[in-house]
């Protein structure tokens, strides 16, 4: 056994001696799930890659706005999440795709934690119809939490909106 075994430990201590442990570099590999092979600094080419960091890691790394209300009603709770979600890089994740950017920020009403996704300061362009649910649909991936209701409209029920907030379960 002695024989065997101790030659071919020399044989791949050896050959691992041959190239640097922390060098990762293979040959012919072009990537996972088509990764470009190449980087472009222009958004919405096929080979643009974000340079920041993924959404939820964002979002990880900036506090809840935390508010106090009179009232107990959901909806009102909603409502005031609304008002306070973030608008600017400084206090929300970016969220969107080519043509638009989106702002994803959580709020704290009440001990009731709300994840508000809301257009930019100063753009008064509605998001489309139907992207509530969407927003909704999109909540466990954006945030890693689960939704714990429906999602909440900025204006009146029907109409295209700036914001919508959704109650979360990370628990």
């Amino acid at each position: 056994m002695k024989k065997i075994l101790l030659p071919a430990c020399l044989a791949v201590l050896s050959l691992s001696a041959c190239a640097d442990f922390f060098v990762r570099e293979g040959v012919g590999f072009t990537g996972i799930d088509g990764e470009p092979k190449t980087f472009s600094e222009a958004k919405g080419s096929a080979d643009y890659v974000t340079r920041q960091s993924s959404v939820p890691a964002r979002l990880a790394t900036l506090p809840p706005v935390r508010l106090r209300t009179d009232s107990a009603d959901v909806s009102a709770l909603a409502g005031a999440a609304l008002e306070a979600g973030g608008r600017t890089p400084a206090n929300a994740a970016e969220v969107g795709g080519t043509d638009r950017t989106l702002y994803l920020s959580t709020v704290e009403v009440n001990g009731v934690l709300f994840a508000v996704l809301r257009t930019r300061e100063g753009d008064t362009t509605r998001m489309a119809s139907g992207a509530g649910d969407t927003f909704l649909a999109s909540v466990p991936r954006l945030t890693g939490c689960l939704a714990s209701g429906p999602a909440y409209q900025n204006g009146k029920a029907g109409r295209r909106t700036t914001a919508y907030a959704v109650p979360l379960n990370c628990s």
